[in-house]
């Protein structure tokens, strides 16, 4: 017979989540889905469970995860009542709970993506907690962002196989939410104040695929976009091929609270670099732009490129660093190719020295500056609405947040200040400077 242990005071949590959104997501999930109160833990020592949710998407962040795992390792040796050190995310559903168990044995439990629906109930068990609610209310997710925003994580895995990713080995193939799901999970949110939910899956135009539905974003888009007290609605990853007319007409059709801003990662723009990718829009990635400044030609544009592919020829470079240049896109990130064991473009040939990797991603981020910065020199003089996220860590009276344009965690901040600025509240406010990503706003 199991003996459950109920505590009489709050479980005490020191929890880390690292990598994407989407982790930040589940572990939101997990740790509202307990079935006991929770108190995040000032620090390590005093916590009865230490969480981290790792990520296991490319090398460093790899080495990032285990770095962290073995820190607090390290620091709970010296603690006289040692937490429950459970470890969960990509890192362990790349590699595998018992090889990981072998390498990191300072561990008490792993928790693969695989499992991912069973985390709470591994946890309460390791915990000796009562079993938790078989179908937790959404309303129990814990969140870390703050009152602004919240991430909406609509689906799993990846149906897409690019040549340089290990997604769908680790997170496996589209698994969509249901939408009833998404809503009650999104009314929740709103009831705890949201004001900004900010959608997120590894391509968000799949959602519903696997569903038996066709144009399923659109169809969810409708079904979020009147629930009271939704201030902003944001879309993050959309696979190229999924920006169809009818997504683009229903953003500029509907309104507010749907955003028209929209993350589209391209990771190239030579036809020749995106076929060895495995990518979309191989002959060219410029039609999916010019479609959506067709239909939504007020669109802030957000993607990411890679650079340093496998066979990447100083001529395509050069072809990227003009169609950057060309089209002054809002938010650009840029990564260096990381050749990933297991992944089809591990094992191409003409590898990319690193060296020279890092200086193409240098020049090209180089020229985003640039332009980034000209685009925000254009807003200063504006009025415009400003989300109002957290405190300046070091500046009293001062405060951090995004105007319609600007992601949480991804783009650059407004910094603001004045009355009714406070975490959650949305002033209009006079933009007044800006740096190269930076606003600065009065309200």
């Amino acid at each position: 017979m199991t003996t459950h242990f109920r505590p009489s005071r709050p479980l005490q949590v020191w929890s880390l989540s690292l990598g994407c959104p989407k982790n930040r997501v589940d572990s939101e999930r997990l740790l509202g889905s307990l079935g006991v109160p929770i108190a995040q833990a000032a620090h390590l020592g005093r916590a009865r469970l230490v969480f981290i949710n790792t990520c296991g998407f490319i090398a460093p962040a790899v080495r990032e995860s285990v770095r962290a795992v073995l820190d607090a390792a390290q620091h709970l040796k010296r603690c006289k009542n040692k937490p429950l050190l459970a470890v969960g995310g990509c890192l362990v559903g790349r590699y595998g709970a018992a090889e990981l168990a072998r390498e990191l044995p300072e561990v008490d439990l792993w928790l693969p993506t695989a499992d991912l629906p069973r985390w709470p109930a591994l946890l309460a068990q390791a915990l000796r907690l009562p079993p938790p609610p078989a179908n937790p209310p959404h309303a129990g997710r814990l969140l870390s962002t703050g009152p602004s925003y919240a991430w909406l994580k609509i689906g799993e895995g990846c149906r897409h196989r690019c040549a340089f990713c290990t997604i769908p080995s680790i997170r496996g193939g589209l698994k969509s939410l249901p939408a009833e799901r998404i809503e009650a999970e999104a009314r929740a949110l709103l009831a705890q104040g949201v004001r900004e939910l900010d959608l997120v899956a590894q391509d968000l135009t799949s959602w519903g695929l696997d569903l038996g539905l066709k144009e399923g974003l659109p169809r969810l888009l409708e079904r979020l976009a009147g629930l009271e007290g939704l201030a902003w609605l944001r879309l993050l990853y959309l696979y190229p091929t999924g920006v169809t007319r009818d997504l683009l007409r229903l953003l500029r059709e509907w309104g507010a609270p749907l955003l028209p801003y929209l993350d589209i990662p391209l990771q190239h723009a030579h036809p020749e670099v995106l076929a060895r990718m495995g990518r979309p829009f191989a002959q060219d990635p410029q039609r999916v732009l010019d479609l959506v400044r067709e239909e939504l030609p007020q669109a802030a544009l957000r993607t990411t490129f890679i650079v340093g592919y496998p066979g990447e020829t100083p001529a395509q470079f050069a072809a990227l660093c003009r169609f950057v240049e060309k089209n002054r896109l809002q938010h650009v990130g840029v990564f260096a190719y990381q050749a990933e064991e297991g992944t089809p473009a591990a094992a191409l040939p003409d590898q990319v020295p690193t060296a020279l990797r890092e200086e193409r991603r240098a020049a090209l981020m180089e020229i985003q500056a640039d332009i980034s910065e000209e685009l925000l020199a254009a807003q200063v003089g504006a009025r415009l609405p400003v989300l109002v996220d957290a405190p300046h860590p070091e500046w009293p009276g001062l405060h951090q947040g995004r105007v319609w344009f600007q992601a949480p965690e991804v783009d650059g901040i407004t910094y603001v200040s004045g009355p009714g600025v406070a975490p959650g509240a949305m002033p209009e406010c006079d933009i007044v400077e800006n740096t190269a990503y930076d606003l600065t706003a009065l309200a």
